[in-house]
């Protein structure tokens, strides 16, 4: 059976499978590695998505721009130091930091107004950021090597694989566990959660709701900063690198369902899997089965296949 397998065309472009013209046992296997890499990176990012609109009803365009932003402070914080993992802290604090000037300054005055504002100031806010990126950086993309010890290839028994895009499977799958974490086990997270159900209730509680919006804000935006670096030795660092990520993000956000976390995960490995093993055969199918698959869950489960009915 003959067909393209070019995986490197979408938004995490390079899933590490050059071009390729027989289709066999042994490039799907591949193909689902690199679609399970690339859901594992689209459910984090979709997470720190959801967990902003859940709980705060704030629709984030800007959010493909912070995971931009995340793999340029890591690229430059990596070219003065030299050190990956102090990269990856320096991105997603970074970000983070940004995420809570955002929150504070301007998005807390958009909490009362109509969702087609909230759409444009973030959309606003995440050209801001890829210009000012374009102005200071150019356009040209910036690359960042993979840790000494994660450069090359493992052997699998049944094929060889990059070990870096191995580990990085292993390092987005701990910081889901992370998030999960903070979700489900801590009293922050407790609040969070209870936010996304009932804001109104919470605030009745006298919990400082605001206080909560601004940490939650953070927290998204951290997650797509820390994907951003993490994986920035995958794909070459450019100012529009977000803007296919951001529309695989909402594609995600609305499979697993809006708000839910888990839904985040999964929404994200399906997706993955879908634009990966679609690739195989025809690339530039890739994101026509992927809003194939988005418009199947919504005839079905208008909710998400984990989202409830809840904020409108």
């Amino acid at each position: 059976m003959h067909a393209r397998c070019n995986a490197g065309h979408h938004g995490v472009r390079d899933t590490g499978i050059a071009d390729c013209r027989v289709v066999n046992w042994a490039n799907f296997i591949s193909q689902c590695f690199n679609g399970l890499v690339l859901g594992a990176l689209l459910a984090l990012i979709s997470s720190g998505l959801t967990i902003i609109y859940g709980t705060l009803g704030i629709l984030n365009l800007a959010h493909g721009a912070m995971f931009m932003l995340g793999g340029y402070a890591g690229w430059l914080t990596y070219t003065y130091t030299g050190s990956f993992i102090t990269a990856v802290f320096a991105g997603a604090l970074f970000v983070m930091i940004v995420g809570v000037a955002m929150e504070r300054l301007v998005i807390r005055y958009f909490y009362i107004r109509p969702h087609e504002d909230q759409l444009l100031v973030t959309f606003g806010l995440g050209i801001v950021f890829v210009e000012t990126i374009r102005f200071f950086f150019g356009s040209l993309s910036k690359a960042v090597p993979p840790p000494a010890p994660l450069v090359g290839i493992t052997p699998l028994g049944f094929m060889f694989y990059p070990t870096y895009r191995l580990a990085l499977l292993g390092i987005v799958a701990a910081a889901l566990l992370a998030l999960y974490v903070v979700l489900y086990r801590t009293r922050i997270g407790m609040i969070v959660r209870a936010g996304i159900e009932d804001a109104v209730m919470v605030d009745s509680l006298g919990i400082d709701v605001y206080k909560v919006f601004m940490l939650v804000f953070g927290i998204g935006a951290m997650a797509a900063g820390f994907a951003g670096i993490v994986n920035a030795p995958v794909v070459s660092i450019a100012p529009d690198v977000g803007e296919g990520i951001l529309v695989q993000t909402f594609v995600v956000v609305v499979i697993g369902g809006v708000g839910s976390f888990p839904g985040a995960v999964l929404g994200g490995l399906i997706a993955g899997e879908i634009i990966s093993i679609t690739s195989m055969f025809d690339p530039g199918y890739s994101y026509v089965m992927l809003f194939v698959a988005m418009t199947l869950v919504l005839v079905l489960r208008p909710y998400g296949l984990l989202g409830t009915a809840g904020r409108e």
